[in-house]
């Protein structure tokens, strides 16, 4: 699959926003799913994943306000992130993998002001 990741943007501490990344190519509910991010100067860390039957998982960094989702109808992944922080300042990036196979997309910047 390739992966085109959108939603970044610019918001306020509290706020919300929605990233997307949709695939193309075929198989993508047998990929699973992840959303990393990768702050100034930091490593690139895991925010969330998402298996093809739903199955998610966290860092506990977030948990509680962002949801990773996805549309395999669609073959879409999405991640919902409210009450934003200063601190979730970073690229986000998507990421595929199954099997032997690890796509990343481009990378989507989100900035938080305080």
């Amino acid at each position: 699959v390739q992966l085109q990741a959108s939603g970044g943007g610019l918001v306020q501490a509290g706020g919300s926003l929605r990233l997307s990344c949709a695939a193309s190519g075929r198989s993508f509910v047998r990929y699973t799913m992840y959303w990393l991010r990768q702050a100034p100067g930091k490593q690139r860390e895991l925010v969330a994943s998402i298996t093809g039957d739903g199955s998610t998982n966290y860092a506990d960094s977030v948990k509680g306000r962002f949801t990773i989702s996805r549309d395999n109808a669609k073959n879409t992944v999405y991640l919902q992130m409210n009450s934003l922080k200063p601190r979730d300042t970073a690229v986000y990036y998507c990421n595929a993998k199954w099997l032997i196979y690890d796509t990343w997309g481009q990378g989507t910047l989100v900035t938080v002001s305080s």
